[in-house]
């Protein structure tokens, strides 16, 4: 395997490890606690998802050919809770993971060069995919602190390496 081809195998596993760690912070929680914000300058997991959901639908769709930013995508109502169940919250979850890991089983470990836009700023494919595997954890991070937060010493640590 050469080197892109391995980057591609390791990058998938990161995204695929940091799902698995939000999914299992979410398996601890009640259905409301998905709803809670704390204060008016936090958003609640529901929100942080949603966010998710929008970044990975418009980066990840027509990744090669179209602008990262699309011109569907409503940034700041990512950031009004709307959802109204869990169900809800994890289909929209599911709909952006499956988004990005399609996007990123069609690369090809030829294309890691090709420049990609985001915001209409050039990016080589491999930027373009750290770019996202910095925000993502980042946002992951924060659905676990809050998890733990919510459950308020009732937190299961054996289901985090």
């Amino acid at each position: 395997m050469d080197l892109n081809e391995t980057y591609l195998v390791n990058v998938k596993k990161q995204f695929v490890y940091y799902k698995t760690v939000a999914e299992k912070a979410i398996a601890q929680l009640e259905e409301n606690q998905l709803f809670v914000a704390l204060n008016d300058d936090t958003n609640s997991i529901s929100v942080i998802i949603k966010h998710l959901n929008g970044n990975m639908l418009s980066r990840w769709t027509d990744f090669l050919t179209a602008d990262g930013e699309k011109e569907w995508r409503d940034r700041d109502a990512e950031f009004i809770d709307t959802y109204t169940s869990k169900a809800e919250v994890m289909e929209k979850w599911d709909a952006g993971w499956k988004c990005l890991l399609n996007g990123l089983d069609s690369l090809a470990p030829e294309q890691l060069s090709t420049i990609v836009y985001l915001r209409n700023e050039g990016h080589t494919v491999i930027e373009a995919i750290n770019r996202q595997l910095a925000h993502y954890p980042y946002h992951i991070g924060q659905i676990v602190f809050y998890a733990k937060l919510l459950k308020k010493g009732n937190w299961d640590s054996s289901v985090h390496p």
